[in-house]
This record gives structure tokens, sequence and C-alpha cells, in this order.
């Protein structure tokens, strides 16, 4: 028995109670996104400092992780009915965990410096193995170096994206990169170009995307996909480049004060942002990923990817689409409340999504230092745009509902803006080059599931902006949000 393990014998299990803060019943007609996806908050034990990083179901439990370096099981997670639950000490005393996933018995945790894997063998509960599996990348004691882990991917590898130093340079190895770590320990050199990752996850085809925050190179926060050998804008880290020759060259630097679509073509390892989270009106601080695979169980929004915001507190909801072999797509909100700054994101298998939280760092609208939350689907199926999608002329949006086919095909429910972001070594980047496209028509399916916009004026490279006011389905609901942000950097070619 290790040193640790008897320390972990000594602490008690603690009682939480998973305490409800729900909206009560309004009178008014009008939706709220409460009516459709029931926030729960677990009350937790005053004087636990639970900073969540990481969330995964573990041998029948919820594995939480915290940026302090523990690790806890939640027992009785997914109860039907608010009720108590009991939180017990799995592992302690290791460094920033980020990430959790499971295999045959064993409980994987990135921290800082390393991937590792724990194991209850006598199953009293508390880890009593604790084995690195790789440590291959540097490390110094700068507050800014994160690193973010995945789940298994169909190969068993885990990724891993490492924050900058400081955020802003690149002072030791594979700082600024994406890492694959094989089921065997050895570390592959994935991608370069990271800034300041919020986390990681995979689409339902197991294709893998990481959250970037906006800083040099980054205008805006954004959802990027991770494509082994690719470049993803910031050249802090290139110069590990010189360690590794399994991704070929090292890329050509970006122009400073240029526009990301117009160094792509230059750049053929630049892969662009799936899709840009407009700042301070999608959020600020863009963190965790998780696909939508319940078959349902969630809600209308199967195959979908939630990604949370640390600072608004928030979760968006992300369609994407390929074009000329790249990702891109659109961003809605979904869900606002969430007890402190959304950091972790994890659904189960019974359709439950959890999310943990910390403020530490940023501040939050979440008024709670840290925070464990669960969404459950009512049931009901909210009045939403369900995709928006490229089209040589313009967009379709197809609805969770059937749409007031009048009101759906008038130009004036509609205003739609675009502009795009500097792409530079400064820090961050206005909105820019702002156009105002002419929706020239709207056509309706015959089922009103779908609305055709006929839109002059596509601009390349851009956000398009879209505001749908004067939508409402056929029952005559609003829309429960009436925005929705597509990420254009290609025209798809007619057929």
């Amino acid at each position: 028995m290790t040193a640790a393990s008897r320390f972990l014998r000594m602490l008690p299990t603690l009682a939480i109670l998973i305490g409800a803060f729900v909206v009560p019943v309004r009178a008014q007609d009008t939706p709220v996104e409460n009516d459709y996806y029931r926030m729960d908050s677990f009350k937790l034990p005053d004087g636990l400092v639970l900073e969540i990083g990481g969330i995964e179901w573990f041998n029948d439990k919820l594995a939480i992780s915290t940026r302090r370096g523990d690790i806890y099981t939640v027992e009785n997670a997914l109860a039907e009915r608010i009720g108590e639950a009991k939180l017990k000490p799995f592992a302690i005393g290791l460094h920033e965990v980020l990430g959790l996933t499971q295999k045959d018995g064993w409980l994987y945790a990135t921290q800082r410096g390393e991937v590792s894997r724990l194991k209850d063998e006598d199953g009293d509960g508390t880890a009593d193995i604790i084995e690195t599996v790789c440590d291959k990348w540097g490390i110094t004691g700068d507050y800014h170096e994160y690193a973010f882990g995945s789940k298994f991917d169909k190969d068993g590898n885990i990724w891993v994206v490492l924050c900058l130093t400081g955020s802003f340079n690149s002072n030791t190895p594979y700082r600024g990169w994406c890492v694959r770590v094989t089921p065997d320990g050895k570390m592959i050199p994935t991608c370069s170009g990271i800034r300041s990752p919020g986390g990681i996850g995979a689409n339902h085809l197991g294709e893998i995307f990481y959250t970037d925050n906006q800083g040099p190179w980054n205008g805006t926060c954004s959802l990027k996909q991770l494509k082994p050998g690719s470049f993803q804008g910031h050249p802090g880290g290139n110069s590990w480049y010189d360690l590794t020759s399994v991704i070929g060259p090292k890329p050509i630097e970006p122009v400073s004060g240029s526009r990301m679509m117009v160094e792509q073509p230059k750049i053929p390892e630049l892969v662009p942002p799936a899709i840009y989270f407009p700042y301070k009106k999608m959020g600020q601080s863009a963190s965790g990923v998780a696909c939508d695979v319940s078959g349902g169980k969630f809600g209308p929004f199967t195959n979908q990817l939630f990604v949370g915001d640390q600072t608004f507190s928030t979760l968006m909801r992300c369609n994407l689409e390929m074009v000329n072999g790249f990702y891109q797509g659109a961003c809605f909100p979904f869900r606002e409340g969430f007890g402190s700054g959304s950091l972790a994101v994890q659904f189960t298998s019974d359709g439950s999504m959890f999310v943990g939280g910390t403020n530490r760092g940023w501040g939050s609208r979440g008024r709670q230092p840290y925070a464990l939350d669960r969404l459950r689907w009512t049931g009901k199926v909210p009045f939403e745009i369900h995709e928006m999608k490229a089209k040589p002329d313009g967009f379709e949006l197809t609805f969770t509902q059937p749409v007031d086919r009048e009101a759906a095909a008038n130009v004036e429910s509609y205003k739609l803006g675009t502009y795009t972001y500097i792409f530079q070594a400064a820090y961050g980047s206005p909105e820019v080059d702002h156009t105002t496209p002419t929706i020239d028509r709207v056509e309706v399916s015959d089922d009103g599931q779908a609305a055709r916009l006929y839109v002059t004026g596509l601009q390349q490279g851009h956000v398009h902006e879209l505001h749908c006011e004067g939508v409402k389905s056929k029952a005559g609901l609003p829309l429960l949000h009436k925005e929705a942000y597509y990420t254009l950097n290609f025209i798809p070619k007619a057929d």
C-alpha cells in the first residue's frame, strides 16, 4: 500500500446534497431555457475546493478532477430525483488534472506534466496504484502551462493540447502543440500553432477538436479541428519542429495584420477555425467540448457539439459541415446560468450532461467559486434553429419544429451582417471589414421545417451573424434563441 493510499483511507466520505436551483413554472407563455433543459446543482460541502477540470463516468460513478490536483467520485449522480449523493476522494496530490478518461478498470488523468493512470485494486473506492504513462513534454512553473487531455480515440490514443508559456511564448518543448499519447506510452507530436486551449473533445466521427482563446494570432475564441500535421495559427511554438520529423517541415510564418483566409492559401498546413465565437456575444473564454451521441436522450441535437464558456458560465451549441476539405459551421446560444465558470463538459449514457466549473483566474458570471451542475432534457422540444448550412447563394436553416410559413418566408424576419478578425501577433482583434449582405428571398419547405435564404453579398472568411426576430413556430412561439453565427471559411461551389 502506498503512502498516498493510506492517507486517502483516512479521509472521510463526504455527503453532498444535490440541490436543485430550478426556475419555477411561470404564468406567462413565453418559454425559457429551463422549460427544456432542467439544471440541477450539487450543493458542495463547505470548505472543499472543487475547481472541476475533468469529468468521466468510471466504475458506475461520476469521477471529477480538480485544478487543485485531486480526484473524487460521486455516487448516485444519475438519481432521477433530487436526493443525497456521496462524494469520496479517489486520489489526492496530483498536478492540475484537466482531463479524465477510462479503460479496462484504469482511470487516466491528464496532469500538467504527464498522463497518468490510476487503479483501485482492492475495491475500497480509492486509488492504490498511480503510474506515469507519458511525461515527454516540457513544463515550467508558469501559471498558464495548462494541459487538456481527451478521451481515448479509436486507436487508443489520448490527445493532449499544451498551452504556451504565459500563453504568449514557448519556453520548453512542445508548448503550443498537440501531442498524442499512445497505449504504450509514446508521445507523438501531432499539431502546432496552439495558443491557450480551454478544452478538447471529439465529434461523432471521432475527429478531435479543441477550443482556443482570444489573444495573439487569435482574434476571438474559436473551435478548431486537430488534423495530424496541421498548424493552428500561432507560430510561438514552431521552433520545436527541430525536435521531430513525424509531421513534416515547419510552416512559414503568417503575415501579421492580414486575415486568416488570406494567409491560409499561402500556408498549406494552416487549418482555419471551424467556428469563431464572437467575442462578448457568445462568450469570452471557450472551454470544454462534448458531443451528443445519446441517440436522442438529450433532445433533438444528436451529433452536435456543445462547448462551454468559462467567463459567461454558459454552454454553446455548434453544427458543423465539411466544405472544401475543412470544417466550418454555426454556433448558437444554448444554456446559461451555471453556478460557476463552465470548464469541463461531459455526457453520460442516460443523456445527462454534467458541467464542472471554476471562476479562478478570470472570474465568471456564475457567482460561485466552483460548481458541479447537471442538465437533463425535460422531453419538451424547444423551437430552435436546428442547423444553419452554407449554400453557394445563401444559407439553409432547419428548425426543430414547423414554422409559421408566412413569417418565415418574409425577408423582414431576418437581419444579416458579416465581419472578420485581424490575423495578427497583437492581442485579439475587433470585428473588422463589416458588410451587410442582402437577403433577396426566402423559400420555406413544404413541411415547414426548413427555410432557404437566398443571399447576395456572401463574404468568404467572414462570420455571418444572423438574427431571426420575426420567425415564429406554427404554434406561434418565438425562437428560444434567435441568433446564429456562421463561420464562412469557404463558399460552397454550385453542383
